[in-house]
């Protein structure tokens, strides 16, 4: 009864494990877009800093309450947009200082030659008007203009006489940690989100090639490509029959380097088919070995299911990537790859046109920015090396006025990846874009668009179903869920 209800214990902190990792997983990939990302930052980092701000003021009677407004919304202008204008941390921590002294200046300007305020909490209108102007004039030559530099230089004016240093001294002190806090979160988080969030871009470097139609060896060695990247990549092709007894004796084969050092089925055709298989597929192995560097191996699976074998194939040979020859039937993607697709690993279909092995010139079109774009992105470059190129686009149609939302959009995808990128926006549709761009790159590199509802893919059958009639390799990525 104990082992009973041990047992019934630890299946149940294993199934929560499970649901925590898979909730992890799916939060870090929802936080992986980098506008997300950012408005998390924001939710995060500007709250804390004001606090700790704040308690320094409480614990520092000579800091003052007044800088407080200005500081938290210039952090919030930090932090919401750190590659923009006033992201600068030299300007924001200048912007604030300087406001604050030419409110202070202003203030004694008032107090010399204008007429003084009535009330306690009263300002000039001549001395407020004064501050602004000052701010401006020398914010713009020195080019450390902030908008919360003018909340300070109004806020100076509200300081009493025996606070003013205190005050201007607090302004740099407390911008200058914000700007400390936001330096290192840019430096070592933001312009690093790339290799320390993007999964795509750690991963998916031990590929599994299930070798299947004419030009099984054009794609094996597109996942040697993408292994490559990555110093612990190998690739593993995969040969699948339906009777054990051809599995066994091809694995033999292999193992005796085509020695026949296993005993031989019967049929001595079969035999030479077998010795024919084992001989290519070792050609294909030393050609990736050789040509990119990258460990690989060959395993004969035996199985009635393809889908099934080559997905128990992934897991065994430990492969976080399954990158398989395009198959198509009706004009759309055999059971086989649609059986891959609804699998736990990351899956790449590779249609090559003339058995291309390189790919300098890739095309990446995009509807959105997301984890799968990124996947896209970071596949392109591996491709593409140091010398090639890769475009990112995006359709707009005949919506003139979505441009800049778009080229907003694609700034944000590419700006973490290292590499010669383009982006275009294109006021066109999709497959007519695809059309006249498509033969320019070597291939086009499209999602599996499962993200889309079953009424959205029947109005709008996805882009690969399209693609047909264009006369480039095509890649089509898809991330497990």
């Amino acid at each position: 009864m104990l082992d009973h209800l041990f047992q019934r214990g630890r299946d149940a902190v294993a199934r929560a494990r499970r649901v925590e990792r898979r909730e992890l997983r799916e939060f870090r990939r929802w936080a992986e877009t980098t506008d997300r990302l950012v408005h998390l930052s924001v939710l995060v980092f500007v709250p804390l800093l004001i606090g700790l701000v704040t308690a320094l003021a409480n614990a520092l009677p000579t800091l003052t309450f007044l800088l407080f407004p200005p500081l938290a919304s210039g952090t919030y202008t930090l932090f919401v947009d750190p590659r923009g204008r006033y992201s600068a941390p030299g300007r924001f921590v200048g912007g604030l200082t300087i406001g604050a002294a030419c409110g202070l200046g202003a203030l004694w300007v008032s107090k010399h030659a204008l007429a003084a305020p009535q009330g306690e909490f009263q300002v000039a209108a001549a001395s407020a008007a004064l501050a602004v102007l000052a701010t401006g004039v020398v914010t713009w030559p020195l080019d450390i203009e902030e908008p919360s530099a003018y909340s300070t230089a109004l806020l100076a004016l509200l300081v009493q006489p025996t606070q003013r240093v205190p005050f201007l001294l607090s302004i740099f002190l407390a911008s200058s940690l914000v700007a400390s806090v936001f330096v290192v979160w840019r430096s070592r988080f933001y312009d690093r989100r790339a290799t320390v969030l993007y999964e795509s871009t750690t991963g998916d470097d031990h590929v599994l090639v299930p070798m299947r139609g004419e030009h099984a060896g054009a794609t094996a060695m597109l996942a040697g490509r993408l292994a490559s990247a990555h110093e612990a990549g190998k690739v593993v092709l995969l040969d699948i029959v339906e009777n054990v007894a051809h599995a066994e004796a091809k694995q033999a084969l292999l193992e005796g380097h085509g020695r026949g050092t296993a005993e031989s089925p019967p049929n001595d055709a079969v035999t030479e088919s077998m010795r024919a298989t084992v001989d290519r597929l070792e050609t294909h192995a030393d050609r990736v070995e050789t040509q990119m560097g990258v460990p690989c191996q060959v395993v004969v699976a035996a199985s009635e299911d393809p889908g099934v074998a080559t997905l128990q194939a992934a897991e065994e040979a430990n492969c976080d990537l399954v990158v398989a020859p395009y198959e198509s039937e009706h004009g759309a993607l055999t059971p086989y790859l649609r059986q891959l697709f609804r699998g736990s690993t990351d899956v790449v279909v590779h249609r090559s046109r003339e058995g291309r092995r390189r790919w300098k010139r890739v095309l990446v079109p995009v509807r959105r920015a997301s984890n799968v774009a990124h996947h896209m992105i970071d596949f392109a470059l591996r491709l593409a090396g140091g010398s090639g190129h890769v475009a990112v686009a995006t359709c707009i149609g005949d919506r003139s006025n979505g441009r800049r939302r778009a080229e907003s959009m694609l700034a944000d995808l590419v700006e973490p990846f290292a590499g010669p990128i383009e982006t275009r926006v294109a006021q066109t549709g999709i497959h007519s874009f695809l059309s006249s761009a498509g033969p320019q790159y070597d291939l086009i590199i499209v999602g599996a668009s499962r993200d889309r509802s079953a009424a959205s893919r029947f109005v709008a059958p996805p882009t690969f179903e399209r693609l047909d009639d264009i006369d480039t390799d095509v890649a089509i990525v898809d991330r497990s869920r």
